[in-house]
């Protein structure tokens, strides 16, 4: 402390002496920081931790990011290898995956970006949504650094990351998967490599060695004349006609049914590679038939439904929200709960939707109940599951055909022969043999129809007998099989 208060003042009188002002506008102290339980780090103790021993365990960016994402900088941290370790898995290792991704692709269709201009893509809804929430980002993230709120600004290109990965990314990926360089291929190389560099760009002040790493690859190899290090960059300027705050609602509210519809899934234990028939959203929205196939695909259903009204496949239940009701109708709350328990739900949940309040009687006296006076319980019908958050209500029909099984099997053996793909180092456009062996029932199944099976393996050969190659024994929805792979 003592050596940094002497440095502090040098730097303070030099700067007088040669300039007559400060060398700096403002100024960030940090906070103490502590140990994982709260405590002073101290050597008598033992629970100091050596600070070049933890950059050299993590490196520097992901120390920098854990004081940026903590708390506010001038409040005590508590400091521990498993707080850095999630923040760097969650925030740089995703942003990495993601900036892996794209090189992964690029380098097999020898793409070169300064050949193209973004402005000239025919660029998707998906690609407008991204590149509106890439200019929200920058936007938040440059006025949240201009006002010294640390946290938020790392808080914003940290979700970003996380849309940009696991829904942009997700979304697009057979895009790049194709041989030929078609425009829309050519879009999606430019909005990515566009969003990349504009990331790496407001993220250089928190994260300024990954940052680095990024721009240089993806930029200085194409352009001579770009600046030889993203600290020699201007900081990203918004670009106000790319955002679109429609669009932006959209997505989170499809974004949000999808959520929720995996909450479902989970809720009716059935697996996310299990097709179903079909999935009701609750909404007075005018959903287009592109973020239907969305939901579709998201949640492997034949069908996605949107509609205000689901009551043939759920119902309501509601009980009194006891510390609002007890104070406004006290001696009545025996008949308000007998009321509740009789009424018709859906009627009664219209009634709310329409009025804001659910008006009946109890002993001749009027009583007025909104959302906030009452416990809601959503009951799903026979056959179907339900799950409501906020204005969204999904119902997820739960019922299997053999044919929607027979499906979920094909599903689970390309998951399978993926997994196995992946472990053994396969090049993405390997082409390869698959032996299946073991199980009579899937036979049947890959017999009747093996194209979906083969396409999405790269299997040029599918048979049924052993052969040579990296096998590995498993369990497929009950049948066990032992499946061998080979170049």
């Amino acid at each position: 402390v003592d050596q940094t208060r002497g440095w502090f003042y040098s730097l303070l009188a030099i700067s007088t002496l040669l300039f007559d002002k400060a060398p700096f506008r403002n100024v960030i102290v940090l906070g103490l920081v502590q140990d994982e339980d709260g405590q002073k780090m101290s050597k008598s103790k033992g629970n100091a931790v050596d600070p070049f021993n933890a950059l050299a365990t993590h490196g520097a960016d992901a120390i920098r990011w854990y004081f940026y994402t903590n708390s506010a900088p001038w409040l005590p941290s508590r400091f521990s290898d498993r707080a850095v370790t999630e923040g760097q898995r969650k925030f740089m290792g995703t942003l990495q995956n993601t900036y892996a991704f794209w090189v992964l692709y690029a380098n097999i269709d020898n793409f070169d970006p300064s050949k193209y201009s973004l402005s000239d893509c025919k660029l998707s809804v998906m690609d407008k949504f991204i590149l509106s929430r890439l200019n929200s980002m920058v936007k938040g993230v440059d006025a949240n650094l201009g006002s010294y709120r640390i946290p938020e600004a790392a808080k914003c290109l940290s979700s970003f990351v996380d849309e940009l990965s696991n829904w942009y990314v997700r979304r697009s990926r057979e895009r790049f998967w194709g041989t030929e360089l078609t425009e829309d291929k050519i879009a999606a190389y430019m909005t990515l490599w566009h969003v990349l560099v504009t990331t790496a760009k407001a993220a250089a002040p928190m994260i300024p060695f990954m940052a680095e790493d990024i721009y240089r690859n993806l930029v200085c190899t194409v352009d001579e004349s770009a600046p030889i290090s993203v600290h020699f960059c201007d900081y990203p300027e918004v670009d106000e006609a790319m955002i679109d705050p429609a669009l932006e609602d959209d997505m989170k509210f499809i974004l949000d049914a999808v959520t929720l519809g995996r909450a479902a899934r989970n809720g009716a234990n059935i697996k996310n590679r299990q097709p179903l028939s079909e999935i009701y959203v609750k909404t007075d929205r005018e959903i287009s038939d592109y973020y239907r196939e969305i939901v579709e695909e998201e949640l492997n259903v034949k069908k996605a439904s949107f509609a205000n009204d689901i009551s043939a496949i759920s119902s309501y239940s509601f009980k009194p929200q006891l510390k609002t009701v007890g104070p406004k109708y006290g001696k009545l709350l025996g008949g308000i709960r007998n009321f509740l328990t009789e009424v018709d739900g859906n009627a009664a949940m219209a009634e709310l939707n329409a009025t804001g309040a659910l008006s009946f009687e109890v002993n001749g006296e009027a009583v007025s109940l909104t959302k906030e006076d009452l416990l809601i319980d959503v009951q799903q019908k026979e056959g179907w599951f339900s799950v409501a958050e906020g204005e969204i209500t999904v119902a997820l029909c739960t019922t299997l055909n053999e044919e929607l099984i027979e499906e979920g099997f094909i599903r689970e053996l390309i998951s399978k022969v993926q997994t196995m793909r992946k472990d053994s180092d396969f090049n993405v456009m390997d082409r390869i043999s698959v032996s299946i062996v073991g199980s009579d029932k899937i036979r049947a199944i890959l017999d009747k129809d093996s194209s979906e099976f083969c396409s999405a393996v790269l299997c040029d050969a599918l048979t049924f007998e052993s052969i040579d190659g990296i096998a590995k024994d498993w369990n497929i929805n009950g049948e066990a099989v032992t499946i061998t792979i080979k170049r």
